[in-house]
């Protein structure tokens, strides 16, 4: 049993389609069908799903272009994409556009099912445009805003602000932290206490409530204060 995963089917093949349904139903899970991109996007818009299943050829709207649109609205909903081509070239438009995995047709259900629970359990790394709270970060245009404003971060804050705010609102460890700034070998502790405070200063400083808080012995992370939290690591 999957534990009850809801996933968003987006295929135009109504035999195919049935199939899955009636499959993933067998597997304890819960699945909405649209016949068509465009249908697609507006479920997705107006449910919350664990992972989402779009065909890349279907009438009005194709999976790459409905997966493109979502990622650039934010949606971090992990993406297995339906394809008939197996080649290079379409796997790496596919991961441009946000597809996190990929299934060639025809496949076997027992390994659909261990792909979508394997997706089910992350988030994507894929979206765009983030946002915690009165925060966002558009990667694209390389814009951080909170409450409308724009924050001025250093390329070093730009690195730390985008892991917490892709984890969010859970917790990343230090060394986590650490490994995105110095993949190799981390320098001293003081190093990451600096960046860590000239990001506070610029997130936190300008406005009444902090977003960055430390959790002792855990790590950092970023989100709405859910308790008293400590400004010291």
């Amino acid at each position: 049993m999957s534990g009850h995963l809801r996933v968003l089917l987006v295929e135009d093949d109504i035999d195919l389609a049935t199939t899955v349904l009636d499959y993933l139903a067998l597997e304890n899970m819960s699945c909405d069908h649209a016949a068509n991109g465009v249908a697609g996007i507006n479920l997705a818009r107006a449910n919350a799903y664990d992972v989402m299943l779009l065909d890349i050829n279907m009438p009005r709207m194709n999976g790459l272009a409905m997966c493109r649109k979502l990622r650039e609205e934010g949606v971090d909903t992990p993406v297995l994409m339906l394809t008939a081509r197996d080649t290079l070239d379409d796997k790496v438009e596919g991961f441009r556009a946000g597809t996190d995995d990929y299934l060639v047709k025809p496949f076997a259900f027992a390994e659909l099912i261990v792909r979508l629970q394997a997706l089910s359990r992350r988030r994507s790394g894929q979206a765009r445009l983030l946002t915690v709270g009165p925060l966002q970060m558009d990667l694209d245009q390389r814009q951080v805003r909170r409450e409308g404003k724009p924050l001025m971060l250093t390329p070093t804050g730009w690195q730390l602000l985008e892991k917490l705010m892709r984890h969010s609102p859970g917790v990343v460890s230090k060394s986590d932290l650490e490994q995105v700034l110095w993949p190799d070998s981390p320098p001293d502790s003081n190093a990451f206490k600096v960046h860590l405070y000239k990001l506070r200063m610029a997130v936190d400083k300008p406005f009444a409530s902090a977003l960055i808080h430390t959790v002792p012995g855990q790590g950092v992370r970023c989100g709405e204060a859910e308790r008293s939290e400590e400004d010291a690591l």
